[in-house]
């Protein structure tokens, strides 16, 4: 038997770091919103009549061997044995396997990008790996799992919950945590994408970015009762909260300012939230459209980064920026995952 799945890796339109506990129960009306993409996390996995567990990560290029018998306390949890593979390893022990596998794993999302592609990838596998096994979850618990064990290995506090849900339920997605809840709303609807898609243009500079240690910096800071950090999250969540409306409410050429709006509030949180390079390229763009606007990708940074534009500029900004050493990562806004 085999299984085969996919799942959309996020681009994050506002309400990052919102969705890290207990910040989403303090702050009023915290929503964040994302979208899921055609840039997709893919898993295909099958069961062995032996011992062996063979691991074959396309974005690796590499093939990983374990056995069975690897996977003790000490490996999965005490060193790091198994390399890249120690997330999709932690989760394997999560079913108690009597019998190998054979998994193939691909990733459009360039690696440290800020599109939560770890976290797509968790989900997935987990998702393929409980129906190979015939064991049935719901998105919830597959995002509680998944999420703890990411946690642990990232070891930089408490992941945020965003990164999870879009590669299990596609869409358009608003995210609200509740105590002991999250609470899911699907905002997809034909005319939202189409100017989504028509209006946003999603850049990968790059440059590999872990946004987590930026993020948990802010964390720190926040409940240290940092002033200007309360205030920026105080603004962040007013602005998420007015996207949501805007959404609500059809008003979606305010949405592009919004979206610019929380880009440019996030970098009061950290001096390192927007790489120089990427600063530059802006600001040079800027010169030559009007009304563009920026976010970067990944509550603390990551290596992509949205522009906000005019319809009719769409392809012109895509030529500007093939002239640079960045390029355009071209996706559409995935369906509702039935």
């Amino acid at each position: 038997m085999q299984v085969s799945k996919t799942g959309s890796v996020r681009v994050d339109l506002v309400g990052g770091t919102l969705d890290l506990e207990p910040i989403n129960l303090i702050l009023p009306n915290v929503v964040t919103l994302n979208v899921a993409t055609s840039l997709k996390a893919k898993v295909e996995i099958s069961k062995r009549d032996d011992n062996k567990i063979n691991i074959n990560s396309l974005d690796y290029n590499s093939e990983y061997n374990f056995d069975l018998n690897d996977f003790n306390k000490k490996n999965l949890y005490q060193s790091d044995f198994f390399k890249e593979m120690k997330f999709l390893c932690q989760l394997i022990d999560l079913f108690k396997l009597d019998s190998g596998l054979d998994i193939t794993l691909s990733s459009n999302a360039p690696a440290g990008s800020g599109l939560g592609g770890s976290s797509s990838m968790g989900v997935v596998f987990f998702s393929a790996l409980s129906e190979l096994c015939g064991e049935y979850f719901s998105i919830k618990e597959i995002v509680q799992k998944v999420k703890g064990t990411e946690g642990r290995i990232l070891n930089q506090g408490m992941p945020g919950y965003q990164d999870y849900f879009p590669a299990l339920c596609g869409g358009v997605l608003a995210l609200r945590g509740m105590p002991g809840d999250i609470q899911i709303e699907q905002l997809y609807k034909d005319d939202l994408v189409s100017f989504l898609e028509n209006h946003i243009t999603l850049v990968y500079s790059g440059i590999s970015r872990d946004s987590g240690i930026n993020n948990w910096e802010v964390y720190k800071k926040f409940f240290d009762k940092d002033i200007p950090t309360i205030t920026a999250m105080g603004n962040i969540a007013r602005i998420s909260h007015e996207t949501y409306l805007a959404i609500k409410n059809g008003d979606f050429e305010k949405l592009l300012e919004l979206i610019h709006a929380e880009g440019e509030e996030r970098k009061g949180l950290s001096q390192n939230i927007v790489p120089r390079e990427i600063a530059e390229v802006f600001s040079a763009l800027k010169n030559d459209f009007n009304d563009l606007g920026m976010k970067m990708c990944g509550a603390g940074g990551g290596g992509c980064f949205i522009l906000t534009h005019k319809e009719t500029d769409g392809n012109a900004i895509k030529e500007a920026i093939s002239k640079t050493p960045m390029k355009v990562l071209e996706f559409k806004i995935d369906k509702v995952k039935e």
